[in-house]
């Protein structure tokens, strides 16, 4: 097993939900990062605004930029490429947007850390790829399902980075989430939008379906599954779920997240929220015993602990002003 510590990687992405949490991760273990932020007039460096520590080194850009991924790919030990366009409503209206940064984006990345001889290229793939559960639990060679443009752009992202490997020998490994959740994800995502709601004093949530189920994974185990990807021995080439093992419907989370919070609150179901009927991802569960048997990762974090934690983070008056609860951000 190579260990990460002492070593300089790359974080792409790293200003967003996952990302900063994988940039912290990985400094606590004594790597050097390099985080690539989305380049902005406004000098904005996301969640990261606030990080200060002397083995971080932030660069702003785009993964759009072929001679810039070359650059930023340089002298870098492993890349943790999380840099993606990830609201599958906004890819409905913009999907070119989405096959510029999620399909260009991953060829740049992996043509850059060839050309610099990078150890291992660690590219976040999503359990969205396999759309609806035809069984569960959804292992690796599930079908893959394009049921949203987002979703056939990571498709595409994925097998462009598993071509790298084949065709060139590039040092790839997929790492698929399924559902991460906590401490700074978007209001989007259905965790964070009830909490947000029921934190700014509504009583009546907006929501979508709340038929289907999901695999939620607490970021910190999420951020600890990337690192023992990155860290194992000899599964170069192929793709790993990083899920639980466990469903929990959309319907029930919102249960769970009032009892939690002492609220007594009603849903309303916000048409701009449902999407299109083939398009809705109505089951997933993952199967986790490919990486479990690779690596000594296992999720630790329940999910009712999990909802703690992320509702006491975004009950915080401080962090809870950063959300605009009543817009619902595509």
């Amino acid at each position: 097993m190579s260990t990460l510590a002492d070593k300089k990687v790359l974080v792409t992405g790293a200003d967003g939900f996952i990302g900063s949490h994988l940039t912290q991760t990985l400094l606590a273990m004594g790597c050097k990062v390099r985080a690539l932020c989305i380049y902005n007039s406004f000098n904005s460096w996301g969640w990261l605004d606030d990080v200060r520590h002397p083995g971080l080194e932030i660069v702003t850009g785009d993964v759009r930029d072929a001679s810039f991924c070359r650059l930023i790919t340089r002298d870098i030990d492993t890349v943790f490429h999380l840099a993606a366009l990830i609201a599958i409503p906004y890819s409905y209206v913009a999907p070119q947007s989405y096959v510029d940064t999620n399909v260009s984006g991953t060829l740049n990345i992996c043509q850059g850390a060839m050309d610099n001889g990078c150890r291992r290229v660690i590219v976040t793939s999503t359990s969205e790829v396999y759309g609806t559960a035809l069984y569960v639990p959804i292992d690796e060679k599930h079908p893959r399902q394009p049921q949203s443009p987002y979703s056939a752009t990571k498709i595409s992202a994925d097998a462009l980075a598993l071509s790298y490997y084949n065709a060139f020998g590039l040092p790839v490994v997929l790492a698929r989430p399924f559902n991460t959740y906590g401490p700074r994800q978007s209001a989007r995502a259905i965790i964070p939008t009830i909490i947000s709601q029921i934190a700014d004093g509504k009583r009546e949530i907006k929501v979508g379906d709340l038929r289907p189920t999901r695999d939620f994974n607490y970021v910190e185990d999420t951020c600890r599954g990337f690192v023992a990807l990155a860290e194992a021995d000899g599964i170069e080439g192929q793709d790993f779920n990083i899920a639980t093992g466990t469903e929990i419907s959309m319907g029930d989370t919102f249960k769970l997240i009032a009892e939690l919070m002492d609220a007594d609150v009603r849903f309303a179901v916000d048409e701009a929220r449902i999407r299109p009927a083939n398009s809705e991802v109505f089951r997933l569960c993952g199967d986790n015993s490919k990486i479990t048997a690779a690596t000594p990762w296992r999720p630790q974090v329940t999910v009712e602990e999990g909802l703690r934690r992320t509702i006491a983070w975004f009950t915080d008056g401080n962090n809870l002003a950063r959300y605009k609860t009543d817009i619902y951000n595509r």
